[in-house]
């Protein structure tokens, strides 16, 4: 096994429960890890042996532009149950960080995991 790391993902998405936050979306940084069988790839050299992870971000990007929940927990289970669904992944852990959102805190985030069934 091996990850794979997206670090400071940039996804626009309309998360909050204040009704300040419900009427313009918010830019979200997301840390992805992914836990994958990397065997094949390291012996082969193509793509196709491997988890693309420009096409993961896409997939990231398009859960959060359809979204509209309340709390990063439901946000980031939607993302990770779409990554899972779609990717041969064993495992994702997901950190979502919300900048700007206190006035006496520069960010505030979640860390959350799901395994493969």
């Amino acid at each position: 096994m091996g990850k794979i790391y997206i670090t400071g993902l940039e996804v626009d998405t309309l998360i909050g429960v204040y009704d300040w936050e419900r009427v313009r979306t918010t830019q979200l940084l997301l840390d992805v890890t992914l836990d994958v069988d990397l065997s094949a790839a390291m012996q082969s050299d193509d793509v196709a042996d491997t988890v693309d992870y420009a096409k993961v971000a896409e997939c990231i990007v398009k859960v959060g532009k359809e979204s509209t929940f309340e709390l990063l927990e439901a946000f980031g289970s939607k993302v990770m149950d779409a990554v899972l669904a779609n990717f041969s992944v064993a495992s994702i852990t997901l950190k979502i960080v919300k900048p700007n959102i206190l006035p006496n805190a520069q960010t505030v985030a979640v860390e959350m995991r799901k395994e493969r069934n």
